[in-house]
């Protein structure tokens, strides 16, 4: 699984998914920190990536156009230090690995996570 991490996610997190053996890439790497959000939809949709923010657009992007990919995991939580984070991760990501390969947007809170399977209706 691919990831594409915006800004707001630490690069320590893209180094920790690198670690449990992702592919991580966060936009400032691809000259992006700058970017639109619509841009990095479309990079991610592109390069057939999730995307990794906590940034709410994304999901009115998927909502607005009624697009199927590229899946999103919004991380809405109240300690976002890297280390939470990765901790975060590293327990969803296995729980979520089929919603994300069939196009979902996933938020994610302290203790609570929710899947929308895209397109979103």
């Amino acid at each position: 699984m691919n990831f594409l991490l915006d800004m707001p996610v630490s690069p320590k997190t893209e180094a920790f998914l690198h670690q449990q053996g992702y592919e991580a890439i966060r936009v400032d790497k691809l000259n992006m920190q700058t970017a639109a959000d619509k841009e990095i939809f479309a990079y991610a949709l592109r390069e057939d990536m999730v995307i990794i923010t906590m940034d709410l657009d994304f999901g009115e992007i998927l909502a607005y156009f009624k697009a199927a990919r590229p899946s999103v995991i919004i991380l809405r939580l109240t300690n976002p230090t890297p280390g939470h984070v990765n901790e975060i991760l590293a327990n969803v990501i296995p729980r979520i690995k089929t919603a994300l390969e069939s196009g979902s947007i996933v938020i994610v809170e302290e203790g609570r996570i929710r899947i929308k399977h895209l397109p979103i209706e």
